[in-house]
């Protein structure tokens, strides 16, 4: 089980840090926030971050196990956008041990950078489409 040991206000910085990179759409700024939060906290300290990414997509959550995931053509979709469209679906629906498996298994896999670019890409998507 992955333990955040950062401090919210720690988190939240740092999850600032990887938006202000995917906004910009610089690639390797966004790994780079990823390994310096990293470096500090181990993968606990980035767990957090991509779980408050997540919180930032879903915006106000509903209640704990109403949210499904619909998403035509999951299967066929590459890992990194099976693994952003389930992990977000976990924090909707305030799943943490699936999130925690779900982050486990990419870093075990070592696909996890690429899952957690494309998770800041879609948590920029998301952002700029509310804003339209």
């Amino acid at each position: 089980m992955l333990w955040v040991t950062d401090s919210p206000q720690q988190t939240l910085d740092d999850a600032t840090a990887v938006l202000r990179s995917a906004l910009t759409g610089n690639g390797d700024a966004v790994a780079g926030a990823f390994d310096a939060v990293v470096d500090r906290s181990g993968l606990a300290g980035a767990y957090g971050v991509a779980w408050c990414l997540a919180a930032t997509m879903v915006g106000e959550p509903a209640p704990p196990g109403t949210c499904a995931l619909d998403f035509p053509g999951i299967e066929e979709a590459g890992y990194d956008t099976r693994w952003v469209a389930r992990f977000v679906s976990a924090y909707a629906n305030a799943d943490a041990d699936t999130g925690e498996a779900l982050f486990g298994a990419a870093a075990a896999d070592g696909l996890l950078p690429e899952c957690l670019l494309t998770l800041a890409g879609s948590t920029v998507a998301t952002l700029r489409s509310r804003a339209a």
